[in-house]
C-alpha cells in the first residue's frame, strides 16, 4: 500500500520524505489555506521534494471551469494529478479530463456507488472520506471493503486512496483490506513507526551496551 501525507505543509512533506516511505501527497483548499501562502506556489515546492503523485483540488463547481482549472494544474508537472470533487459537474469534468490523459483523484467520496461512478468516467484514484462517515456513526472502514469488491467485479483499473484518516488504526484496516492507497496527516504518519515496546527495548539494549563498553 502506498502511503500518502495529506498537507500543503512543506517542513512536514520533508522530514516524511527523509523517513524515506512517503510515496505521494494529496491536498485540498483546507489545507493551502491553513498555510497563508499561494497555492501553485506551494505546489512547486512539493513537487520539488516528492516525486511522487500529487494531488491538486480545482475549487470551481461547475465542469467547464473545472476543466479549464484542471488542465492548468496539469501543467505543472507531470506528477499533478487533478482533484475534482463528486458531483454531476465533477463526473462530466471527469470524464473529460481522463480522456485527455490528466490523471483525476475524484474526491468527497462517501458510497460505493459514487466510487462506482468516479471509476466509469475514467478517475484514476477514487478518495473515500472514512473518517468524516465514522463521525456520522457509520463505519467508514465498510466501504473501503464494498469499494474494493465492486472494482473488483468489473476489473475497473481506478485505484482507492483512502482518505480522512484519523488514527493507526486506520492504516492498518486499509492495508489488510487491500486498498491501494492512504493518505493521513502528519501526526498520524510520525505514529506508525512508534512503539513503546521499541522505547524500551532500544532504552534497555543501550544500557547493557553502555556496561559492556566501560569494561
Amino acid at each position: 500500500m502506498k502511503l500518502f501525507l495529506d498537507t500543503a505543509n512543506v517542513d512536514e512533506i520533508r522530514k516524511a520524505a527523509d523517513w524515506g516511505i512517503l510515496d505521494g501527497v494529496t491536498t485540498n483548499p483546507s489545507l493551502v489555506a491553513k498555510e497563508g501562502r499561494n497555492f501553485k506556489e506551494v505546489l512547486r515546492e512539493i513537487i520539488a521534494i516528492v516525486d511522487g503523485p500529487i494531488s491538486a483540488e480545482v475549487v470551481s463547481v461547475k465542469a467547464e471551469q473545472m476543466i479549464q482549472e484542471g488542465k492548468d494544474l496539469a501543467k505543472l508537472h507531470s506528477n499533478i494529478y487533478v482533484k475534482v470533487p463528486m458531483t454531476t459537474e465533477g463526473l462530466k469534468a471527469t470524464r473529460r479530463l481522463s480522456s485527455e490523459g490528466i490523471r483525476v483523484n475524484m474526491t468527497l467520496v462517501f458510497s460505493p456507488l459514487q466510487a462506482l461512478l468516479a471509476a466509469k468516467v475514467g478517475a484514476t484514484y477514487v478518495s473515500p472520506f472514512i473518517g468524516r462517515l465514522d463521525d456520522m456513526g457509520q463505519t467508514g472502514m465498510e466501504i473501503i471493503e464494498e469499494i474494493l469488491a465492486i472494482y473488483r467485479n468489473y476489473d475497473f483499473k481506478t485505484e482507492v486512496l483512502v482518505a480522512s484518516v484519523r488514527h493507526p488504526i486506520h492504516v492498518k484496516e486499509a492495508a489488510m483490506l487491500g486498498a491501494h492507497i492512504c493518505t493521513m496527516p502528519f501526526s498520524v504518519m510520525e505514529k506508525l513507526p512508534q512503539h513503546a515496546l521499541t522505547d524500551t527495548g532500544l532504552a534497555k539494549f543501550l544500557k547493557d551496551w553502555e556496561k559492556v563498553a566501560h569494561k
